[in-house]
C-alpha cells in the first residue's frame, strides 16, 4: 500500500512494498516467580515461548487467544516496553538492536491500550498529551499536531483541547488515545483491547474510525481482541495463540469457514448465535489452561484437546502450511502426515 502519510515527519518506507514491516522470529520472554521453585530451579511463567509471525505493510493482524495466552505480553514486546529475553524483532527490514535503535522503534510503531483512563496522564490537558511524545521525539509543530488530530478523530479542539482526562467520555478518552499515537507519524499501531470497554454504538463508531485512518495514513494495524466478530470486521488475518505459542495463522475468510486446530474450533464455537435453534448442548472446550510455569510437554494443548494421541504428548508440532504454497499454518500433529498421528485433520474437523 503505497500511502503518503499527511503528518510531517514521517518515516520512510525502506524496504518497498514487498518487505514486510514487522517480522518476529522466535520471540520469547519468561517472567521469574518471586520466591518460586520448580523441580529445584527458579520458576518461571512462559509468557511467550517461540512466537514467529510476519505484518504485510498496510495489512491488519487481528490476534485472539484466552486470557493469559500471551497476547498483551506479545504487544509489549513488539514495542519495547519490555525487552525480550530472545527471538528477532525485525521493523522494515532492520533488527531492534542491531540496525534500528529502541527510540527509532517507538516512532514507527506506536500502541492504544485498553484502559483508556490509564494509559494519559491525568494531570495534563487533553492537548499536552497529544503533543507530548512529538515533542520529546523533535517533531515538528507538536501543538499544531495534536489539534490537526483532534479534529481528525472527531474532538473539537475549541472544545476539548483545555479539557482533562477525567472531563470526557470512555470513547472520547480513547480517541484522544489513538490521536496521541498517530502524532508520532508511526507506521504500525498496536491496538490491545482497544475497544472491548466501550458501548457497542461506540464500539463501531471507533472501529469505522480506525479503518479510515487506516486507508488515510497508510497503517498497519496488528489487532488484539476477545470478540472474533470485530476482529473479522476490521482483519485480513487471523493469528491464533495458546498458552505462549502461535497454533494457527491464515486469511480471515479461510480461517472463518475451516479451522485447521482444535483449539481455533472450540474458540469459533463458543461464540454467541442469534439463532435460536443453534443451542449448544455442551461445552466447547472444558478445562483450564494449563500451568504456564510448568506447561505441558509435547503439544501445549494436548491435555483438552479429545483428537490427542501419544504423539502429542511427546512431541512439538510445528507451523506449517496446510498445503504447498498455502497462506494458513497450523501448529497441530492432525495436518503432519509424518507425525505419527492416525488420523487426518480434514476428516476430523470437517
Amino acid at each position: 500500500m503505497s500511502v503518503t502519510n499527511p503528518l510531517p515527519d514521517g518515516l520512510a518506507d525502506k524496504g518497498g512494498p514487498a518487505q514486510p514491516l514487522l517480522i518476529v522470529r522466535n520471540l520469547q520472554k519468561y517472567f521469574p516467580v518471586r520466591g518460586g521453585i520448580l523441580g529445584g530451579k527458579k520458576a518461571l511463567v512462559q509468557a511467550v515461548d517461540g512466537v514467529s509471525f510476519e505484518v504485510k505493510k498496510g495489512e491488519t493482524l487481528g490476534i485472539v487467544g484466552e486470557s493469559g495466552c500471551g497476547k498483551s505480553t506479545t504487544a509489549r514486546l513488539l514495542i519495547g516496553l519490555i525487552d525480550k529475553d530472545k527471538g528477532e524483532i525485525i521493523y522494515d527490514g532492520q533488527d531492534l538492536g542491531g540496525t534500528l535503535s529502541l527510540r527509532d522503534l517507538r516512532r514507527g510503531v506506536q500502541m492504544v491500550f485498553q484502559d483508556s483512563y490509564a494509559s494519559l496522564n491525568p494531570r495534563l490537558t487533553i492537548e499536552e498529551s497529544i503533543a507530548f511524545g512529538a515533542r520529546i521525539q523533535g517533531l515538528s509543530d507538536p501543538v499544531g499536531r495534536a489539534r490537526r488530530l483532534m479534529e481528525r478523530v472527531g474532538l473539537a479542539p475549541d472544545r476539548f483541547a483545555q479539557r482533562y482526562p477525567h472531563e470526557v467520555s470512555g470513547g472520547q478518552r480513547q480517541r484522544i488515545n489513538i490521536a496521541r499515537a498517530l502524532a508520532m507519524s508511526p507506521r504500525l499501531v498496536v491496538l490491545d483491547e482497544a475497544v472491548s470497554a466501550l458501548d457497542k454504538s461506540v464500539e463501531a463508531q471507533v472501529l469505522n474510525l480506525l479503518a479510515d485512518l487506516r486507508a488515510e495514513f497508510g497503517l498497519t494495524y496488528i489487532f488484539i481482541s476477545h470478540d472474533l466478530n470485530v476482529v473479522r470486521y476490521i482483519s485480513d488475518r487471523i493469528l491464533v495463540m495458546y498458552l505462549g505459542e502461535v497454533v494457527e495463522i491464515a486469511p480471515v475468510d479461510q480461517i472463518w469457514s475451516s479451522q485447521a486446530h482444535p483449539y481455533t474450533r472450540s474458540l469459533f464455537s463458543a461464540m454467541p448465535s442469534m439463532d435460536p435453534d443453534n443451542r449448544t448442548m455442551e461445552p466447547p472446550l472444558a478445562g483450564d489452561p494449563p500451568n504456564p510455569i510448568n506447561p505441558p510437554s509435547g503439544c501445549r494443548f494436548h491435555t483438552r484437546c479429545r483428537f490427542a494421541e501419544t504423539v502429542c504428548k511427546a512431541k512439538v508440532p510445528t507451523l506449517r502450511p496446510l498445503s504447498v504454497g498455502s497462506e494458513h499454518l497450523a501448529a497441530c500433529h492432525l495436518h503432519d502426515l509424518g507425525s505419527g498421528h492416525s488420523k487426518a485433520g480434514k476428516d476430523v474437523l470437517a
